[in-house]
């Protein structure tokens, strides 16, 4: 399982928000580009990045900033996520050296144009991200639109109408977990895992431990996504070298 770092971008500054809660942010860095590089230090070689105004209303007022991420070095590779919701503004974070894009809201509510972005750009640079929230029959629903829109759809469901179109990885995010130190969801990831042996999962919120870590490990998600927990160095540089290519 490979460790991914988070930075969370908001009008140019790296920021956490509590469970996608405007209202509640925290500013770690004025410049994000200082968190890439305390990222690459301890050996991390891909990061996500999210645009929390992208997500918000389809703004694009950050790309300034990702440009400058993923120009930053050869040997670290950026996905970003937020707002993309045209194949356009796919296409113009391509452009700007961006490895992979992460599409949530348009993935869910219009599938078919997202599955022709996987054809054109290849499956492999088109990440499904599925934020969730379990409801009290233990079903993980989707939420779109910054986690401010509940569906009825299931996790389930999405993935499974994707996997003729060639999916490989799919971001699954536990809203209620995410930012909140709390630990991962195991049941969901095991359970994803378990449906789709052949998604590349990436697991995101909660993370606050090396024992959160060497745990989801064991559900075999390919990846794991942090944020604040790295941020602000939570976990002992020891414990996060195994799940890091170049530590």
């Amino acid at each position: 399982m490979r460790l991914i770092p988070a930075i969370d971008l908001r009008g140019g500054k790296c920021v956490r928000l509590l469970q996608g809660r405007f209202d509640a942010e925290t500013v770690y860095a004025d410049d994000p580009a200082l968190i890439l590089a305390r990222y690459r230090a301890f050996g991390a070689r891909y990061v996500h990045v999210v645009d929390l105004d992208g997500a918000r209303d389809g703004s694009q007022g950050n790309r300034a900033a990702i440009a400058a991420l993923a120009s930053a070095y050869s040997d670290v590779s950026i996905q970003v996520g937020g707002g993309i919701r045209t194949r356009d503004v796919a296409a113009a974070l391509f452009d700007l050296g961006v490895q992979r894009v992460v599409v949530g809201s348009v993935a869910v509510l219009q599938p078919a144009e997202v599955q022709h972005w996987m054809r054109e750009f290849g499956p492999d640079r088109v990440v499904l991200a599925f934020d969730v929230r379990i409801d009290a029959g233990g079903t993980p629903r989707l939420t779109t639109h910054g986690w401010e829109a509940q569906t009825e759809s299931s996790l389930w469901d999405a993935v499974g109408d994707y996997l003729a179109h060639g999916a490989i990885h799919v971001l699954c995010t536990d809203v209620a977990r995410d930012g909140a130190l709390s630990g991962p969801n195991l049941e969901l990831y095991a359970a994803a895992v378990r449906r789709f042996p052949g998604i590349q999962w990436q697991a995101s919120g909660g993370v606050s431990t090396g024992a959160d870590l060497r745990e989801l490990a064991t559900t075999s998600a390919a990846a794991v996504i942090s944020g604040r927990a790295l941020l602000e160095e939570r976990i002992p540089a020891e414990e996060l070298e195994p799940f890091l290519p170049s530590a």
